[in-house]
C-alpha cells in the first residue's frame, strides 16, 4: 500500500467513487456541536443504491458524536465519528475515520503495521438539508473547491499533496470559508437523499 492510498484510504469508500474534500482541522468546536436523536437509525439511498446503508447510533459516554458504519452493495464497510453542528441555524455533518487499517486481525491488513503510526484521519464535511422525512447530504467535494480556487486561489489555506487538494485552515477559517459559500452551491454539491430502512421496506 503506497503512501498516497495511506493518507487517503477512506476517500472512495464512503462516497461511491468520488473524492470528498478533506480537512486536517474539523469542522466544529464543542461549543457547536449539537445532538438529535432524528439523525439515529439506517438510511438507505433508495432511488440510486438501495443496498448501501448508513447507520447512526450514539456513541457511549458523554461525548456529543454519532458512530457511523457505512456498507456499500458490496459489503464493504466504513467506520466514522461523526458530529452534528449548527453553524448559523445551518447544520453540518463532520466525519473522521474511527480507525486505521493496520489491525493484526484484519485479514486484509498491510505488510507494513508501524507504517500506521505515519498516517493522519482526515476530516470530511456534509451540508444537511433535512433529517425527516428525509435524510438530504450535500457533500462538499475536491472538484469544488479547485474550481473555487481558479477564481480566488486565497479563498481558503490549502496544500497539496500530490494530486490532491487537503485543507490546513483552522477550524474557525474552515466555518467562515463554508458560511460564506453555504448558500451558493458552489462548495456543497452532489445532493444524496436518504430514507429510513424501514420507511422503504415498511417494516417497522
Amino acid at each position: 500500500m503506497n503512501a498516497r492510498k495511506f493518507l487517503f484510504y477512506v476517500v472512495p469508500l464512503l462516497f461511491g467513487g468520488c473524492v470528498p474534500l478533506l480537512s486536517l482541522c474539523p469542522l466544529y468546536t464543542k461549543e457547536d456541536v449539537i445532538l438529535n436523536d432524528k439523525l439515529l437509525g439506517v438510511w438507505v439511498d433508495d432511488a440510486n443504491k438501495p443496498e448501501t446503508t448508513w447507520e447512526f447510533t450514539r456513541v457511549s459516554g458523554s461525548e456529543k458524536a454519532y458512530s457511523l458504519v457505512f456498507t456499500d452493495e458490496e459489503g464493504k464497510k466504513g467506520s466514522f465519528v461523526a458530529h452534528l453542528l449548527k453553524l448559523q441555524n445551518k447544520l453540518y455533518l463532520d466525519i473522521c475515520p474511527t480507525e486505521l487499517p493496520c489491525k493484526p486481525d484484519d485479514p486484509n491488513r498491510m505488510d507494513w503495521p508501524y507504517n500506521c503510526f505515519f498516517l493522519i484521519p482526515a476530516h470530511g464535511f456534509m451540508a444537511i438539508g433535512s433529517i425527516e422525512p428525509q435524510l438530504k447530504l450535500r457533500l462538499a467535494m475536491e472538484s469544488n473547491l479547485e474550481d473555487l480556487l481558479k477564481k480566488d486561489p486565497k479563498a481558503v489555506k490549502y496544500v497539496k499533496v500530490d494530486d490532491r487538494l487537503v485543507l490546513t485552515a483552522t477550524t474557525k477559517e474552515l466555518q467562515a470559508f463554508v458560511l460564506e459559500h453555504a448558500d451558493d452551491k458552489t462548495l456543497f454539491t452532489d445532493e444524496v437523499t436518504l430514507v429510513r430502512k424501514d420507511a422503504r421496506t415498511g417494516k417497522p
